[in-house]
């Protein structure tokens, strides 16, 4: 690991300030990921700007309904708070499904967020190709092993996925994150904070460098009562998603009147499938109305060799989930 600075802010302004004033520096908080891309070489900070007793862990309502979810409040904690466990059961589900019980102690939501790629192309720095972690000199997944990297939203440059299981769940209930930087503070919709990997795949986020994220804002939602978060992996016990899927439903009258669905494992960022949400708008929900939602939502999918069995387990992960969702025998 290469050597760096530390310094320890406690206010916004401070962290913000000495993040600023220091050339590569990166804001530290779980440190789940950024200390293990730091001993791999992948990430050489040479400023660590610890934002730990920074006053951003509280979860609270938000006047005009909503919940405001602290950007260093813990994972676990968020995932047990009974605000979210009553309105946003899909996300507790997510969290929960992530990681270990040790590092959901420990990680943040807002280092959820930026949670980079485990594709082991970019991971370790003994692979030369990787343009995501050294722009230009190619992807090595592309005709390395790609088992588990994208089908959706890839490019020729990048088919990495994200890791984050929360985020993908964010995405479905419709979240947006407040930051704040040098110029002020702003919202950005989550459907707008990832980014596809596109000729620029080292860049993850439409987040600045100067930035510091303050909270994870969520909307009132018609989803609680129907809503379900599946994840495929291949060890049940702590892994990765093949594939995931956050399933929502708003009922009336035994109809489905508005729905969501998100993937995660398939794509640069999470993926919602809007076209597959308009099919079921005022369908019955059953097996034949799932099934085309699924198969709506991985069409312009482009696989390579190794992960073309993503398609299937994506559409089987959605029936699944939205059955569970429904509540359908």
């Amino acid at each position: 690991m290469n050597s760096f600075e530390y310094k320890r802010a406690e206010q916004e302004q401070a962290a913000i300030d000495a993040i600023v004033s220091g050339k590569d520096a990166k804001f530290l908080a779980g440190g789940t990921n950024l200390i293990d891309l730091m001993k791999n070489g992948v990430q050489t900070p040479s400023r660590l700007v610890d934002i730990n007793r920074v006053p951003l862990t509280n979860i609270e309502a938000i006047p005009g309904g909503g919940l405001r979810l602290g950007a260093l409040a813990r994972n676990s904690d968020t995932a047990n708070h009974p605000l979210v466990r009553k309105n946003y059961p899909l996300l507790s589900q997510a969290i929960l499904s992530g990681a270990s019980p040790q590092l959901r102690n420990l990680a943040t939501n807002g280092g959820n967020l930026l949670q980079r790629t485990r594709c082991p192309y970019f991971m370790d720095p003994a692979f030369p190709k990787c343009n995501k972690r050294s722009p230009g000199t190619g992807c090595g997944a592309r005709e390395g092993i790609h088992r588990r990297h994208a089908i959706l939203g890839a490019s020729e440059q990048c088919i990495a996925v994200h890791p984050s299981d929360m985020a993908v769940a964010l995405a479905a209930l419709g979240a947006s994150v407040r930051v704040r930087g040098p110029k002020g503070e702003r919202m950005i919709p989550i459907a707008d904070f990832h980014r596809l990997p596109g000729t620029t795949p080292q860049v993850d986020t439409n987040l600045q460098p100067d930035e510091l994220i303050l909270s994870i804002d969520l909307p009132q939602s018609p989803y609680a009562a129907h809503s379900h978060y599946l994840k495929i992996r291949d060890r049940a016990s702590y892994d990765f998603a093949l594939v995931s899927v956050a399933a929502a439903l708003e009922m009336q009258s035994g109809s489905i009147k508005s729905s969501r669905i998100a993937l995660g494992g398939v794509a640069h960022k999470p993926w919602r499938a809007e076209k597959a949400e308009a099919l079921l708008a005022g369908k019955q929900p059953n097996a034949a109305t799932f099934e085309a939602a699924a198969t709506e939502a991985l069409n312009g999918a482009q696989p390579l060799k190794q992960n073309a069995y993503k398609i299937e387990l994506a559409k089987h992960t959605i029936v699944r989930a939205l059955t569970l969702a429904g509540g359908v025998a």
